[in-house]
């Protein structure tokens, strides 16, 4: 079954399923109205006739109905909204399909002006590669996806990524679990690592052994004034009470505020990561990378699952959500020193396990990342998985297209270059598709050294750095001219590729602020530079001078074209690269177009 299909099919039973919770959910809610109206009335029957044992039994009885009431309603109504979110994550991949990416995170954040190639690739941004491929929740999990799309990896890195997602791909069922359970706590947006951090700060209670014994005296103290006032024993234990556990919690209301800002802002992703691990732990895998990951997680010295460490750290952070209720939180810490006993908790945890919680995380956010390459590979089968070469900067593609072009009838090229020192000259007319085919080489090489299917029949790839001069642009801010900052885009190229590493460069239109004699030297000059290093990659270029390159280096230097035909006011474009020099262009044309007349000139 086509993905479009399976995703529009798990709509309509989500749905479904939703509906049917959504029932019972009304029902049990009416369920409890009914319980405690009756229970109201049979108490006050009671009392009425003087049965005060039987009154009181009763009242036991419906309390207990009552709980157990309660928690079948969150267990209905956890099960609707699961289903809700599991129908909203194919909802997701539909409008992926489509090319409807508005809605998604575009990973701005992680967009820097002198990256090697993320800006003019797409990598982040609106109509991005990061939002077609991200499926992770936390933040911690984009980061892990957005460090993969940013770096290339090793090839031993790359081969066990791959199958690792071979083994996810074909559960879509699993995969959307996983991510579906994690969306039950959208406040996922803090950084565990400063959490983490924060963690290793010295205990509050160190040196405060005094703090810690009155914790456990205060409160039963505070408790039996209470009781003592409330039978008639006089006010004075209630008010001295009051006024010594009221000046702890003022002495230390800095400390307390932290841990409470700290532990709820850490409390949505600790409950999704431990619904999310534990979902992990329950199978037995076979991919090296995902094996390698769940002996990670039973690392710990009692041999208890990361699942549950986290599930008891995610439930000590909870206890600091009473503060959310201020008049509660008053009398809980007025009478019980509530944020202290959640505290020491919390100290008592960090002292066991508080090592082990980045290890835990990051695990956590890998398999996030691994989840997001194996739902693009699913949606899109025709997808290749690319072939790791271990020649010099080889790029062999077979039916090569963009991902980020949704139409119906992609246009593929096939291409191939291997060797450093190499360089494809493509010269085309305007709008014939130059520029779009370099970002379709660079995406794709991106995906591929990240771990993910690639949009292509075949490919076999080597690890290179990518690196791009495509979208320079003038900065007032700096006096910058789009010239100067294309030369200084140029330089960064220059001094990656004398360091040795293999670098894969994608150069569109390069010198175009300067005159037609300077362009055409500086670039020629420039790829001969290239030619002698570590260094191979595509030159789009109008200038048809630049393909003179292929005669004063031969085997090093291939001219590739994009071509174009006119028919009456029409311009017709394959799309198609072609060997050999460009003869056709259309400036001309698409002027008369725009209603300027050439003839008059």
């Amino acid at each position: 079954m086509p993905p479009a299909d399976v995703f529009q099919e798990n709509q309509t039973v989500h749905a479904a399923r939703e509906q049917h919770y959504a029932g019972r959910h009304r029902i049990i809610a009416w369920l409890r109205v009914v319980a405690f109206g009756l229970s109201a009335f049979g108490v006050y029957y009671l009392f009425s006739l003087g049965q005060l044992q039987a009154a009181f039994g009763l009242v036991f009885v419906a309390y207990l109905v009552f709980l157990l009431l309660v928690r079948w309603h969150n267990n209905v109504g956890y099960w609707r909204e699961h289903h809700r979110l599991l129908g909203e994550l194919n909802r997701d991949e539909t409008a992926r399909l489509q090319g409807k990416l508005a809605a998604f995170d575009p990973g701005l954040r992680y967009l820097e002006a002198t990256h090697p190639y993320a800006a003019d690739l797409d990598v982040f941004g609106a109509h991005s590669l990061f939002q077609l491929l991200n499926r992770a929740t936390s933040r911690l999990g984009r980061d892990w996806l957005a460090g993969w799309l940013l770096a290339p990896a090793p090839a031993t890195a790359v081969r066990e990524r791959q199958a690792a997602v071979a083994e996810l791909v074909p559960d879509l069922a699993w995969q959307q679990e996983w991510q579906a359970r994690a969306r039950h706590f959208p406040r996922q947006e803090a950084d565990p690592r400063q959490f983490t951090t924060w963690l290793r700060q010295p205990d509050f209670f160190a040196g405060k052994g005094w703090l810690k014994a009155l914790l456990f005296v205060l409160p039963p103290l505070a408790v039996t004034s209470v009781v003592l006032w409330l039978t008639g024993n006089g006010a004075a234990p209630l008010l001295v009470a009051v006024l010594v556990l009221g000046a702890l919690n003022a002495r230390f209301q800095k400390e307390r505020g932290e841990y409470f800002q700290q532990s709820m802002a850490m409390r949505d992703a600790l409950r999704a990561y431990h619904d999310q691990l534990a979902l992990f732990e329950t199978r037995t895998w076979q991919a090296p990378l995902l094996t390698r990951l769940l002996r990670g997680l039973h690392a710990s010295e009692n041999g208890a699952p990361a699942s549950q460490l986290i599930g008891q750290l995610s439930r000590i952070a909870g206890l600091f959500s009473m503060r959310e209720s201020p008049a509660i939180a008053v009398l809980a810490n007025n009478l019980l020193l509530w944020d202290f006993f959640c505290m020491w908790r919390l100290e008592g945890w960090k002292q066991r396990l508080g090592g082990k919680l980045d290890a835990m995380l990051e695990i956590g956010a890998e398999l996030e990342a691994l989840v997001s390459l194996a739902g693009f590979q699913f949606a899109n089968p025709s997808y290749a998985v690319p072939e790791i070469s271990m020649a010099a900067l080889e790029f062999t593609a077979e039916g090569l297209g963009h991902p980020l072009i949704f139409a119906t009838e992609r246009i593929r090229n096939d291409f191939s270059t291997v060797g450093a020192g190499q360089t494809g000259v493509v010269t085309g007319s305007n709008m014939s598709g130059k520029s779009t085919f370099l970002r379709s080489v660079g995406l794709n090489m991106v995906l591929a050294l990240a771990g993910g299917a690639v949009c292509a029949d075949k490919l076999r790839v080597s690890p290179a750095q990518v690196y791009t001069a495509m979208r320079t642009q003038d900065n007032l801010a700096e006096s910058t001219s789009s010239f100067y900052a294309e030369l200084k885009r140029l330089r960064l190229l220059l001094e990656l590729s004398a360091t040795g590493e293999p670098v894969f460069y994608l150069l569109d239109e390069i010198l175009k602020g300067t005159n037609s004699g300077d362009r055409h030297r500086g670039a020629r000059a420039l790829v001969h530079q290239l030619h002698r290093r570590n260094a191979s990659g595509l030159v789009s270029t109008h200038d048809l001078e630049l393909a003179d390159l292929a005669d004063e280096l031969p085997g090093a230097a291939v001219n590739y074209s994009f071509n174009s035909t006119i028919e009456g006011d029409q311009i017709l474009f394959d799309y198609h690269l072609t060997p050999g020099v460009c003869r056709s262009f259309n400036a001309s044309k698409l002027m008369q177009l725009m209603g300027i007349d050439l003839d008059n000139s």
